[in-house]
């Protein structure tokens, strides 16, 4: 067997099932690569070890007594360190003060425990999930593993360059404004950010809950397809109509590499849908509207992190919270009513097109501290730039996730797929038609 992180799910589970390999030997192996490519690439805060192993022999027993807990069962997975694991600490990457170890697991955790997945570690984030850069973390940044120097994106980066780097198979993270796809799409693995509430927030530390999504990472959309069936405890339909998709210009919302463009645009037109292009009819400064809600939001969190903390809080977070300090009630109100509007339009739009197709992100990984990025001439702030196509899907609650589908300067590009809540199965058909495993990169 290789890794299990360069496996897929359904591949580990049949090997399972068939005695090719076992649950001890998968954990085995994840933590051998943690150990190697982890002082590196840096995306584990923490890895717990024995109680991995533990968990694995009872997982090899029970199989071997006929329990059988699904495909997850003997599955090494990672959360990120903001969802809480019972006896651990949750940090939210800060030296702020956070109290002592969880009492209990989040909902999400005991769930994937339940269905027999084995807990490995936590993953590195931007602190307080607060930013798409994946760099600014009390634990240090998490680094890309197709090339170190580059960002891993954020703010769930120590989850998707664990599946990347192929420590783990599957990790959790969260998707606020593109959490999750970001750093899926930078780092060349697929990542799936259900429905709102779709998974539950319980036990997983917000920054802003109206926005706030749990989401997952694994190597390929049918993986996510299967931990998050697993999870919901229900599978989804089949889908055998050509899909009838519609491609948005990305450059009608953020400006875009003409080269990141091309490959999505290219590979959708070509997978044999029934594609039409989509003009973007929404005038108003989405991103804006975003920041305002997030912004409010994320003060109220952590406000109780401003008092004795503040100077302990990374100066770049600081700032954006103190921002968020300045909106107003009425100034959040306006913000929420444009997002009533824009969650109309969405679900306009989605009644004629099964899934809606479009750039992940508008650039490949930018090097690590960059805070500018020049896109087809045009000079951007990098965190802007990152979520300006992922977050408008945060206002609209819809399900989307990222795949791999190219390269651009040896570096990921990804298509990013949006359905209506109820199609998550027409989504999962597209993407699975779409992606295109990278290499991934030992290092």
């Amino acid at each position: 067997m290789n890794s299990p992180g360069t496996d897929s799910i359904v591949t580990l589970a049949r090997a399972l099932r068939r005695g090719d390999t076992t649950s001890a030997e998968l954990v085995d192996q994840a933590l051998s690569q943690i150990h190697h490519q982890n002082p590196i690439l840096n995306a584990f805060v923490l890895v717990t070890g024995d109680d991995a192993r533990k968990a694995a022999r009872v997982a090899d027993e029970e199989l071997a007594a006929g329990i059988d807990r699904g495909p997850l069962h003997g599955i090494p997975f990672a959360v990120k360190d903001l969802v809480d694991v019972a006896g651990l600490p949750t940090t939210c990457g800060s030296a702020t003060s956070f109290g002592g170890p969880a009492s209990v697991d989040a909902d999400v955790v005991k769930r994937l425990r339940d269905c027999g997945a084995v807990l490995v570690g936590k993953t590195t984030l931007h602190e307080f999930a607060y930013g798409a850069t994946g760099d600014r973390s009390v634990h240090g940044p998490s680094r890309n593993p197709h090339d170190p120097g580059r960002m891993s994106g954020g703010s769930s980066g120590g989850s998707a360059v664990a599946v990347a780097s192929g420590m783990v198979p599957l990790a959790l993270g969260t998707d606020t404004a593109g959490s999750v796809r970001v750093p899926a799409a930078l780092c060349g693995v697929a990542g799936f950010k259900p429905a709102y509430d779709a998974i539950s927030s319980t036990g997983v530390y917000p920054l802003a809950p109206s926005l706030d999504h749990v989401g997952l990472f694994a190597g390929s959309s049918e993986d996510t397809r299967v931990a998050y069936e697993a999870i919901v405890g229900r599978r989804l339909p089949g889908a055998g109509e050509r899909l009838k998709v519609g491609w948005i210009p990305p450059g009608e919302i953020a400006v875009t590499d003409p080269r990141v463009e091309a490959v999505g645009s290219e590979l959708v037109h070509r997978a044999g849908f029934e594609v039409a292009s989509v003009p973007w009819s929404f005038d108003l400064a989405l991103f804006d509207v975003f920041s305002t809600l997030q912004g409010k939001e994320a003060y109220n969190v952590h406000a109780g992190h401003l008092g004795d903390d503040r100077d302990r809080v990374d100066p770049e977070v600081l700032a954006r919270l103190d921002r968020g300090r300045g909106i107003t009630s009425a100034e959040y109100a306006r913000a929420d009513q444009v997002r009533r509007e824009f969650r109309a339009i969405v679900d306009e739009l989605l009644a004629g097109y099964d899934v809606l197709a479009l750039p992940t992100v508008p650039v490949v990984a930018p090097p690590i501290g960059a805070r500018s990025v020049t896109v087809d001439g045009t000079e951007l702030e990098v965190r802007a730039a990152l979520l300006s196509l992922t977050s408008p899907w945060n206002l609209a609650g819809v399900p989307a996730v990222s795949v791999p589908v190219g390269a651009v300067d040896g570096l990921p590009v990804a298509v990013q797929l949006v359905s209506a809540v109820g199609n998550e199965h027409l989504l999962f058909a597209a993407a699975r038609s779409l992606e295109s495993p990278l290499d991934r990169k030992d290092t």
